[in-house]
């Protein structure tokens, strides 16, 4: 029987041993780390792009809905024009008579002795200038203006005495020029005949508070 003595150095291979073992391991976790890492990292990135995929369908779709919103923006300028040029076209329809009632009117409520020299129209405002023989026509077609169906707010400016015109020179006699404004009431409404009727007057007109005091002292002038 033999007995086998080791007279190598156990422990130092031992130790080596353990030294390849920690190695190994380590390599094995540092491949495993970096497998994850890249897998990881493959993961994401698929994801960022199929996200600029997103993206770039949702910029191209915004797009696409840009041009329809100025489609759409057009197609309102278009009408809204449209639709200022109708309400240009009926205003015009409905108050194409305006100078013929105006005319009409004027023929209607001056009284005698009354003589125009001028009549000025500038919207619904009416400025008339002319001869009267005394005040009191001029306070009668005041209230004529006022008890017309399309003449309103009679408004006297001026009222004087100058000379007579085509009166020869020196001559002394004298007659009443004066100039008055009035507005002119807009058609309101179409009868079933074709025939506009009058309307109340234009909201940015002024409006009398009571009777106008120049018509009261001319009335009272009249009757002195």
């Amino acid at each position: 029987m033999s007995v086998r003595i080791n007279l190598l150095p156990h422990r130092e291979q031992k130790r080596i041993a353990r030294q390849r073992q920690f190695i190994s391991l380590a390599i094995s976790l540092a491949v495993l780390g970096a497998a994850i890492v890249g897998l990881v990292h493959g993961i994401l990135a698929a994801q960022i792009e199929n996200q600029r995929s997103r993206n770039a369908l949702l910029q191209k779709e915004i797009a696409v809905l840009d041009q329809q919103i100025k489609e759409i923006d057009k197609l309102r300028d278009q009408i809204q024009q449209v639709l200022a040029r109708k309400q240009v076209v009926e205003t015009l329809q409905s108050n194409r008579n305006e100078a013929v009632h105006l005319l009409d009117q004027l023929v209607r409520q001056l009284p005698d002795g009354i003589y125009l020299r001028s009549v000025r129209q500038t919207g619904t405002k009416v400025s008339i200038n002319g001869y009267a023989q005394s005040n009191a026509r001029v306070s009668t077609l005041m209230r004529n203006i006022e008890s017309s169906p399309w003449l309103a707010q009679p408004e006297l400016v001026e009222i004087k005495l100058v000379p007579l015109p085509n009166a020869p020179r020196n001559d002394g006699q004298k007659i009443n020029e004066f100039t008055l404004n009035f507005h002119l009431k807009r058609a309101a409404a179409t009868t079933g005949a074709g025939t506009a009727t009058p309307g109340k007057p234009v909201p940015g007109a002024p409006v009398k508070p009571g009777p106008n005091p120049a018509s009261a002292s001319a009335r009272s002038e009249a009757k002195a």
